[in-house]
């Protein structure tokens, strides 16, 4: 490998032009993916077939799933948006005007096709006659006050469109959407025309915010848009930056920005031609994260140019030994950093396969554009000044400093190995603790009024959400069989014994609000008096099915995981009991969410897990050494725990954004680890002792180390800024993992080292024979 990169050293700096021509065809391919994908993704898109329009309406028929054409059954979970009204006492006269103005008006929009409120609900009576439940302006206190108790106790009122402090009332909004024509006639548009509404009654006490799947479906969007140009241009600019600060030389500084640019544009536009759309983790995180690994291995190669510089070399030799000294340790951590963005192509999720794909393709793209574009700046016009600000450097004039830290760490090397592994094994530990967890609010902003309504309604209504258990029975059971009452009645009673359920819908609830009492039977009769799309929304007896709703707060499958456990144990034992049926919960909305992302999370951290594996098995066959393979462990291990443990205190449960960004520190963090382990084994050929080798290794990638540490820290350091749960959760782990990387290179790696390194004669024996040529045939002045 030495001798291929030193002969590929020698070839990107004496052919220029086939260099240039290598860039302008990449460039060219990620131009077409700018531009025009279609030209190359219309080569291999099939058409998917269409299905026979009679076959599509008789697996439709058989499912069993519909009610009949001609019913349309009332629904609390199928809106298109959810107007929370707010109000010390909505059953006063002017109140109840307003209210209904305020309807009237919205319904007048072309957007809205209609509402469903407190006045517009089925009315339970015997004789199915229409008697709205808000009285009209003209009735009496007591009247109103009435129009409250039955309201409440109406079971598509109480607890459902109207809490149960009677403060908040919620109205399901279903849009028409022919003429959805932006996302103000989603959101805004509503909320102002209710307020405009409400203020022609004087000083009604009415407030309205808007949340529901729309809306907070348009709050992400908005969010994900904003950052994505907000945090690069904040995030590069930060970047720039500290790299004129650490640098001390504007030409360093442009060449090293050349090289994330320029793999940043191949990456985004050979993505281009996956068609990735809408995937928040490819279109905000992944240029940033492409351009901080190709920083990290351009600062490296630009800090090896400019010290043989400033030691006499010409641009051209500088340029060439610089790629020939660093450039294989590039390609390792390239490697090991594509493992592990790629393990994340093992999980189910269809996102993080995709983020997988993309950031493997942007690590390799990430690491030509590094090992071609600075040796060609370098060895061209750009390069004849780039080690002017050296001798200004931060870092290399208080190098002497920190080496001191090196020697001190090798004087107690014993006891600081001891505490590294104790340490690390004691932060995996605590670490352990962290649990699967997911919340249809995690990617949403937290000042957004879309989240803020949805605290507010589980708050209020125990959930803004939806689960259903569906009870299906056999030919054996008449439709009227007081047997299904019986089995909807015990999952009624089940459900109630979970404080995190929050009121359960069901006929049962229907029949008991129905006038009288007696047999189950006899109750089961009152059901050809409900109206029939009150009737036929949990109970469907053609198709010999029922369904039984309830409430889910957003509070995340962590939560709600044992839940749904007891839930399903409790469903099977009743089914024991009653054989002709068959009741399970419905794998949509939080169900499908802890049956699908917990697993999802585990596969993430099987695939870290596998990731770190492999990177331990490539270490030690590039080195030919397992000890140094088995030493890497506590160095690269020990940030990936101690920002879990982090999580884990701080109260955070394991999400994907979470194992996502675990994975990706991980294939970061490493590079440095790479780099100080393969400057020792140069060192190490020749130096008189391992404490040498080691302060040696220390002197040659100290600076690049500090420096691509400050630089990635600032970098992630910006995000923490964004308004988005995500992007914060993953900036501040991307920060403490990168930091926590440069503390175990400068402390446990060097005692690690001191301790379980191997003696000078195995060493020479293990060395790769063209190690000590030309690695070790320029000393670079510290």
């Amino acid at each position: 490998m030495h001798l291929i990169f030193t002969s590929l050293a020698r070839f990107s700096v004496h052919h220029r032009l086939a260099v240039w021509c290598l860039l302008i065809g990449i460039s060219a391919i990620a131009l077409v993916g700018h531009t025009q994908p279609s030209l190359v993704t219309a080569w291999w898109k099939a058409v998917p077939p269409v299905a026979d329009a009679s076959e599509i309406e008789t697996t439709d028929t058989s499912s069993g799933t519909r009610p009949p054409a001609n019913v349309s059954p009332i629904s609390l979970s199928n809106s298109d948006a959810v107007i929370v009204v707010e109000s010390e006492n909505f059953f006063t006269p002017q109140c109840a005007e307003a209210l209904r103005q305020v309807v009237e008006d919205l319904e007048a929009l072309d957007q809205v096709e209609r509402i469903l409120w407190l006045d517009r609900v089925p009315i339970l009576n015997i004789f199915g006659l229409p008697e709205p439940l808000l009285p009209r302006a003209t009735a009496s206190a007591n009247r109103f006050e009435a129009a409250r108790e039955k309201a409440m106790q109406h079971p598509l009122v109480g607890g459902q469109l109207l809490s149960d402090d009677t403060k908040t009332m919620l109205m399901l909004v279903t849009f028409n959407d022919y003429y959805l024509f932006t996302d103000e006639a989603a959101t805004t548009e509503l909320k102002e025309t209710a307020i405009r509404s409400a203020a022609t009654f004087g000083d009604v006490d009415l407030t309205f915010r808007v949340t529901g799947r729309m809306p907070s479906a348009i709050a992400a969007i908005q969010a994900h848009e904003q950052n994505q140009v907000k945090y690069q241009v904040i995030g590069y600019g930060m970047i720039l930056l500290m790299s004129f600060i650490l640098f001390r030389g504007i030409r360093a500084v442009i060449i090293v920005a050349l090289a994330p640019m320029v793999g940043v544009f191949w990456t985004l536009g050979f993505i281009r031609f996956f068609e990735y759309n809408e995937n928040p983790l490819i279109d905000v995180i992944l240029p940033i994260l492409v351009s901080l690994v190709a920083l990290t291995d351009g600062v490296h190669l630009m800090v090896q140019i400019r010290k043989l510089r400033a030691a006499g070399e010409t641009r051209e030799v500088a340029a060439e030994r610089g790629l020939q000294q660093v450039g294989l340790a590039c390609f390792l951590t390239s490697l090991t950093t594509a493992i592990g963005f790629g393990s994340l192509m093992l999980a189910d999720s269809k996102w993080v396969q995709q983020f997988g794909m993309c950031s493997t393709v942007g690590v390799v793209l990430s690491f030509i554009a590094v090992v071609t574009v600075i040796p060609l700046a370098c060895s061209s016009w750009l390069g004849n000044k780039v080690h002017v600000g050296l001798e200004k450097s931060l870092i290399d004039r208080h190098l002497g400093r920190v080496g001191g830290l090196i020697a001190w760490v090798l004087q107690y090397k014993k006891s600081i190995s001891a505490m590294s592994v104790v340490l690390t094994a004691a932060l995996a530990a605590c670490a352990l603790t962290l649990r699967p967890d997911q919340r249809q609010s995690d990617g949403l902003p937290k000042s957004a009024e879309a989240t803020q309504a949805l605290f507010h309604v589980d708050k209020a209504f125990g959930g803004l959400e939806f689960a259903k258990i569906n009870l299906n029975w056999t030919e054996s059971i008449p439709a009227d069989s007081a047997e299904i009452l019986e089995v909807i009645q015990a999952v009624d009673d089940l459900l109630a014994t979970e404080p995190l359920v929050g009121h359960p819908l069901s006929i049962r609830n229907l029949l008991d609000a129905q006038p009288g009492s007696g047999p189950l039977a006899e109750r089961m009769t009152l059901l050809e008096l409900l109206p029939p799309p009150l009737k036929r929304a949990f109970y469907t007896p053609e198709y010999r099915q029922a369904s039984v709703t309830f409430r889910v707060q957003d509070l995340g499958i962590a939560q709600y995981g044992p839940v749904f456990e007891n839930i399903e144990q409790g469903l099977q034992e009743i089914a024991a009991v009653h054989p002709n049926f068959s009741i399970a919960l419905e794998e949509s909305g939080a169900v499908w969410r802890w049956k699908n992302l917990y697993q999802i999370v585990v596969d993430l951290a099987t695939s870290l897990g596998s990731a770190s594996i492999i990177i331990l098995l490539v270490l030690a066959l590039f080195y030919r050494s397992l000890r140094l393979g088995l030493i890497s462990i506590i160095p690269n291990l020990f940030p990936l725990v101690l920002t879990a443990a982090y999580l884990a205190v701080m109260g955070y449960n394991l999400e994907i954004v979470m194992v996502c960004n675990f994975t990706v520190c991980l294939g970061i963090a490493v590079d440095d680890t790479i780099h100080f382990l393969t400057r020792y084994r140069e060192e190490r050929a020749t130096a008189v002792d391992e404490s040498a080798a080691i302060q040696s290794a220390f002197t040659g990638v100290g600076t690049a180390l500090i420096m691509t540490t400050t630089v990635l820290v600032a970098g992630f350091s910006i995000v923490t800024f964004s308004d988005s749960r995500d992007h914060q959760i993953f900036a501040t782990m991307g920060a403490i993992t990168i930091g926590a990387a440069l503390f175990c290179d400068m402390i446990f790696l060097p005692a690690l080292l001191a301790v379980f390194g191997s003696s000078k004669q195995a060493d020479k024996q293990e060395a790769l024979p063209a190690t000590a040529s030309p690695e070790t045939a320029v000393r670079e002045t510290p």
